[in-house]
């Protein structure tokens, strides 16, 4: 069985869609047919959010629109997919209609509350997955294609942390297996994204879960292969959008791509990686514009020494604390990474000396949750916050037991201020911090230096 996941960007229109089921019954030709997992129609999501704020802000009249329009499209796309004299397309209209009542009813509330709680935005981003793969399966069964659709709250059990719900295992590992059974030639369609509690109640699994809603499916299923079909060519040496002659890396290891995709990239979901580690399944990335691309693999096997790609985090913190106190003192790391857990600041890098302690945070945490933070450090010695930094990530295997691929990074940054280095306890990553104006001309620079454009292809 193989399991495919298609973005927003996949599924945005129906001549999208529609690319999307050849590509879904290809698979389904695989022992154990397979698992389609959607994301709602590209900017739903946006829309279904901004709808909770016009409401909480007591704008009826902007909501009431943004849902006309959201009606609209979704009905556009399921006639333009289905043919305006398709006997199959009342019935999907009328699934349509019931989710968009939903949505009107839940504005409703939100109106008469004055406020919007994390289970009823929940309850309202959950529909665009729903709508979806509402016309998806509807679809599919106009192509007469052996398929079913399955709400994915029958699958993913979860806590009550509305918004970035934590996944039960054990009960959604049993839940998936009791309702996929393996068939050849058949097509499941279900949502990412969302779940439910042990109540049934609506959760989502927060922003990128649809990838972790695929990888936790295909994990329990143990299927052969994991693919997450977006609008790219695979996994790049660096983005694209900074270097236009970025290249698709073949293949990478599960470590690798996790790196990678904690440090900037933008094609696999960090989370991802985590479920189909544990049972060995291969993911590939793959194109939905391009599908006989073969995409990025990633798997278990380790790769070649060397360089595989470079990822770039913009929007770093990094606080410094010195302090006379820590030479030959014992504790004071303990201390100071104490401060940072009981305020919940998650840390990044880390660099020490015999009197100081650098670390980075991610964008956002600063504003929201270092301030408390902030005032226990400085009990520790002397506080320095430099903001609008960037971490310059280089991933491959054997990084840190090559000392000429050290020595020509630092010349190719030579005239660039490296802020801090990290050279990862793992073999697989060496991160620089740099400022922000410098972020995407170190990049440019290193893939030039190590991607010289005369080798691609």
């Amino acid at each position: 069985m193989r399991v495919i996941k298609f973005g927003g960007t996949s599924v945005q229109d129906a001549p999208r869609i529609r690319t999307v089921l050849d590509i879904a019954v290809s698979a389904a030709r695989s022992p154990g047919g397979a698992v389609l997992v959607s994301s709602a129609l590209a900017g739903t999501t946006n829309s279904l959010l901004h709808i909770a704020d016009l409401g909480r802000a007591q704008q009826r009249d902007a909501a009431t629109a943004e849902i006309a329009a959201l009606r609209e499209r979704h009905l556009d796309e399921a006639a333009g997919l289905l043919g305006h004299d398709s006997p199959q397309l009342p019935e999907l209209q009328q699934h349509i209609e019931s989710l968009i009542s939903q949505i009107r009813s839940l504005l409703e509330g939100i109106l008469l509350l004055r406020e919007c709680s994390a289970r009823t935005r929940d309850a309202i981003v959950s529909c665009g997955e729903l709508l979806s793969t509402t016309i998806i399966a509807a679809a599919a069964a106009s192509l007469e294609i052996p398929s079913e659709w399955i709400d994915a709250r029958e699958l993913l059990c979860t806590d009550d942390n509305f918004g970035e719900a934590s996944v039960d295992f054990p009960a959604s590992n049993q839940r998936i297996q009791a309702r996929i059974q393996p068939r050849m030639d058949y097509l499941y369609i279900t949502q990412g994204f969302i779940a439910a509690n042990e109540r049934r109640v609506t959760t989502t699994l927060g922003r990128g879960g649809s990838d972790y809603s695929a990888a936790i499916i295909a994990a329990a299923l143990g299927a052969e292969a994991l693919e997450i079909w977006t609008d790219v060519d695979g996994i790049m040496t660096t983005d694209p959008r900074i270097v236009s002659s970025a290249r698709r890396v073949p293949a990478m290891s599960y470590a690798e791509a996790a790196e990678l995709a904690y440090f900037g990239a933008k094609v696999v979901h960090p989370s991802t990686v985590q479920p189909a580690i544990g049972v060995g399944i291969p993911i590939y990335v793959r194109n939905t514009h391009n599908p006989h691309n073969p995409g990025t693999v990633i798997s278990n096997e380790r790769h070649r020494r060397g360089l595989r790609a470079i990822a770039a985090k913009k929007e770093i913190t990094v606080v410094t604390t010195q302090s006379s106190r820590m030479l030959h003192a014992y504790g004071f790391m303990q201390q100071l990474f104490g401060i940072f857990a009981r305020n919940r600041v998650a840390v990044d890098l880390v660099a020490t000396s015999e009197v100081s302690v650098s670390v980075t945070l991610d964008p956002g945490v600063a504003e929201d949750s270092f301030p408390s933070a902030l005032e226990e450090l400085k009990e520790l010695g002397e506080v320095t916050v430099e903001r609008s930094m960037a971490i310059i990530c280089l991933v491959g295997h054997d990084l840190w037991k090559d000392a000429v691929f050290i020595a020509r990074v630092f010349t190719v940054m030579q005239d660039i201020p490296v802020r801090l280095i990290s050279l990862g306890s793992s073999d697989i990553n060496l991160s620089l911090v740099v400022p922000e104006e410098y972020r995407e001309t170190a990049v440019v620079r290193l893939h030039q230096a190590f991607f010289p454009e005369q080798d691609h292809g």
